[in-house]
């Protein structure tokens, strides 16, 4: 479909060696396109950069701690010299940092980390970006990837969910701002993914595995493919009249708004499966 040829476009991704980043930045050189990843491991460094130069991809894979606003800045200035512009950016990285804990007994630390690889990175990488998306004048796409916790409540976790919630209005308020530029901005929230960051196939207890299918009316959890999906339809000219939006990529999760099947196959809103249904 010509909608989803990428050839001639560049695109920018955050935390794309790995799980839905590597994802969405393998989605979008299968469809021609050239390459910026920000990723700050190094080995995953030089193994999408081996596997990119394999496939002939125009790529630039660059060790970057995107939580350093001098180091995206140089970023910004590679990706200037070698590509002119940008067309699309994902702002991929995010991340609940193992802090599961009551909100009265988060430390000035845990904010302020939370707070950088959850939302302060993406106003640094955004901000920098802005100029190379005008520089291709009309049709740039910014694409946030925020979390189903954006639009309801989760307990223990409540910092890493008030700043995905953040993500929604930046989102919505960026998109009047660039719209008269000719450029959209949305977001993608997605539910559980299996990756490596998370991975409920380990996560949920093996006796509870087989109620999986009944906790989401889809039946599974997501597929970082998932969000590949939705980031090329976000990015294409299939959504040339979509800003200042989010899809919830969460299998029917939200709209369920608790209800599930039990062991029965009949739908409930109530507890039935005793234990919290994970492996502690």
């Amino acid at each position: 479909m010509q909608d989803l040829d990428f050839t001639d476009k560049t695109v920018l991704v955050t935390g794309g060696g790995a799980g839905i980043g590597k994802a969405i930045a393998e989605a979008f050189a299968a469809r021609g396109a050239a390459l910026v990843v920000a990723e700050i491991d190094p080995e995953r460094c030089r193994e999408l950069e081996a596997a990119l130069s394999e496939q002939g991809v125009a790529a630039l894979v660059s060790c970057t701690d995107i939580c350093d606003s001098t180091a995206v800045n140089t970023l910004m200035e590679q990706v200037r010299q070698r590509f002119g512009g940008l067309d699309v950016l994902v702002n991929n990285v995010g991340d609940f940092l193992g802090i599961i804990k009551p909100f009265a007994a988060c430390t000035d630390e845990d904010l302020d980390r939370l707070y950088s690889v959850n939302l302060r990175h993406i106003f640094t990488v955004t901000r920098a970006a802005i100029p190379l998306l005008q520089a291709r004048g009309k049709g740039g796409s910014i694409i946030n990837i925020s979390s189903i916790e954006a639009f309801r409540g989760i307990p223990l976790v409540t910092t890493y969910c008030a700043f995905k919630h953040a993500i929604t209005g930046f989102t919505r308020s960026l998109a009047l701002e660039l719209g008269p530029e000719g450029i959209r901005v949305n977001a993608i929230a997605p539910e559980t993914t299996e990756t490596a960051q998370v991975r409920p196939s380990e996560l949920i207890a093996p006796e509870h595995q087989a109620h999986t299918r009944r906790w989401i009316p889809l039946e599974r959890f997501g597929t970082p493919e998932d969000a590949a999906g939705c980031a090329l339809f976000l990015a294409s000219g299939l959504s040339a009249w979509v800003t200042g939006t989010t899809i919830n990529l969460d299998g029917g999760a939200l709209a369920a708004a608790g209800w599930y099947r039990d062991p029965n196959d009949l739908w409930t809103n109530v507890p039935v499966v005793t234990g919290n249904g994970f492996n502690f």
